[in-house]
């Protein structure tokens, strides 16, 4: 009887042991965890033009246009869009699309959302230039949004792919709310940053819901069970910040998380010859150098020495700067090849760019030729600037880029300093040369462009990383054409034109584009992104494929 009693005790104990098995295995088959190699700083949609804060809103929010993998545009909330005349356009709203508690989304919560954008309260990196050129916004019924805009912007629907809606209601928003362009009538309240890290203010359109937002521990999402579209795989994401490489990779090994981002290249081996499946996407963040050009005979360039004058006046100077560089080696040795060799400021096929573009000849010999032309036939004395925190390898970059300057040269100092001190006397104009990168909003080429190349002028609000001096009035016309130009084909070679002009002219020096990896675990797959987000929507095990 004892025997009887304890064998049926025996079954009993194994048998809810393995019930629990089986819906522990059910709850985290549903579950993914991802290890951030940056964290968002916060669950505010509009608070940080970054790329880990916007990859988090996608999951949150939703906005009239989204795009996929690379960049092509598709409905958002949104379901279709079409020019009215040059500036007008009209925007059709998913008619299921409601917000995570249920509201029906409406023309006022894109009224709100876009009359916010401008001012959110202590933006470190405004959103304001999606809705720059937007004058007016009608509602003539509850799905339709007709914007008009102060002059033709035919890549307006490019840039609200990140202009996120919330939800007026839940923030506020006053019930009469009408959009100027200097501040709104009846705006309402304007909810701070913060209050979208609580799970309780509920505010977005997205198929995720936020759980929790704790920062240096975790984020959680939750599967939003009202989300009017496709519904996501996973019913519970957890995003833990591991900014230390090796420690994202460790965690990976060791179960602790399913998927990485920006695994170190020198792991690559190791993790695929342990089942572990490595993503890759080509990204338009391009890095690249700055040279000053202030061509005044009474300007001192601040970090050249041996020179009377400013040497990279001169194209020949800077031509010879490009040739001395070898970006395949770049790329290959120091990238790991997480590169790719540029020459142009945008990787093809996306929209301005030209198929087979040449990258700079690597000709150390020439270069010393173009500089003796110039009047440098014993070089000078220059230093390259770079941040060491905000770029892969860029410190490394930047100290291969110097010694090959030097074979021709060009003695170079390398001054590597934390992102934040660079940023702000890199806008001081306090460097002769300086490594720097920038990625893109729209995934088209009149935007970066505009920011790098065209001529500074803050009251046009063109050049504004700009920091070189470079002034080239026939580049301008061709750019300012094209961001008037309504047909895409015309304004695409507006475009093709104004960025050969500008290489030609050696504006700056193109050095590669980042490629961008992912690492995961056996039996996940990971739809890639060229503009560097991770979104979990895109994650799914092999066999939900």
């Amino acid at each position: 009887m004892i025997w009887k009693s304890y064998r049926n005790f025996f079954k009993s104990t194994v048998s809810a042991l393995m019930l629990v098995g089986s819906v522990v295995g059910v709850s985290h088959a549903q579950e993914l965890r991802i290890g951030l190699s940056a964290e968002p700083t916060s669950a505010d949609p509009q608070f940080f033009d970054s790329a880990p804060n916007s990859a988090l809103a996608a999951h949150l929010f939703g906005s009239l246009v989204s795009a996929d993998e690379n960049r092509k545009l598709l409905p958002g909330l949104a379901r279709s869009w079409k020019m009215l005349d040059d500036t007008t356009w009209e925007f059709k709203l998913q008619p299921k699309a409601t917000f995570a508690n249920g509201e029906k989304l409406t023309p006022r919560d894109v009224v709100y959302s876009y009359c916010r954008i401008p001012f959110v309260e202590g933006s470190p990196g405004t959103f304001s230039d999606l809705v720059k050129t937007i004058v007016s916004i009608e509602a003539p019924d509850e799905e339709t949004v007709v914007i008009k805009t102060g002059k033709p912007d035919p890549i307006l629907p490019n840039r609200l792919i990140s202009a996120f809606i919330i939800n007026a209601d839940a923030s506020g928003g006053g019930k009469n709310i009408k959009y100027k362009k200097d501040g709104c009538e009846d705006f309402g309240d304007n909810p701070k940053p913060a209050d979208f890290n609580n799970p309780a203010n509920s505010r977005g359109a997205g198929p995720y819901k936020l759980a929790e937002f704790t920062p240096g521990s975790q984020i959680v999402l939750e599967r939003n069970e009202n989300y009017w579209g496709e519904a996501p795989h996973w019913k519970r994401v957890i995003m833990k910040p591991l900014t230390n490489a090796g420690a994202r990779v460790a965690g990976l090994i060791a179960g602790d998380v399913d998927m990485i981002e920006a695994p170190s290249a020198q792991d690559f081996e190791r993790l695929t010859s342990a089942g572990f499946t490595i993503a890759r996407a080509l990204t338009p963040r391009l890095l690249y150098i700055q040279l000053d050009q202030n061509n005044d005979p009474t300007w001192k360039s601040p970090t050249v020495k041996g020179a009377d004058n400013n040497p990279m006046s001169d194209r020949r100077v800077r031509q010879a700067m490009s040739m001395a560089i070898n970006r395949k080696a770049i790329a290959e040795r120091i990238m790991g090849g997480l590169a790719a060799p540029a020459g142009e400021l945008l990787p093809y096929p996306m929209f301005g760019s030209t198929k087979d573009f040449p990258v700079a000849d690597h000709h150390p010999e020439a270069a010393k030729k173009l500089l003796a032309e110039a009047g440098y036939p014993k070089g000078f004395e220059i230093t390259l600037a770079t941040p060491n925190d905000r770029y892969i390898n860029a410190d490394k970059v930047a100290q291969a880029v110097g010694q090959m300057w030097a074979r021709i040269g060009i003695e170079t100092n390398v001054d590597a300093m934390t992102a934040g001190t660079f940023f702000g006397r890199r806008n001081k104009y306090e460097f002769s040369a300086f490594l720097a990168g920038y990625g893109s909003t729209t995934g088209e080429m009149s935007e970066k462009i505009d920011a790098l190349v065209l001529t500074r002028n803050p009251d046009k609000a063109t050049g504004t990383l700009n920091l070189s001096h470079y002034s080239n009035p026939t580049v301008d016309e061709l750019v300012t054409r094209a961001k008037q130009t309504v047909d895409d084909q015309n304004r695409e070679q507006l475009l093709q034109q104004a960025t050969k002009t500008a290489m030609d002219d050696v504006a700056l020096l193109p050095l590669y584009f980042e490629v961008r990896p992912w690492a995961l675990r056996k039996g996940f797959t990971y739809s890639a992104r060229s503009d560097e987000q991770t979104r979990a929507m895109s994650v799914k095990p092999e066999t939900a494929n």
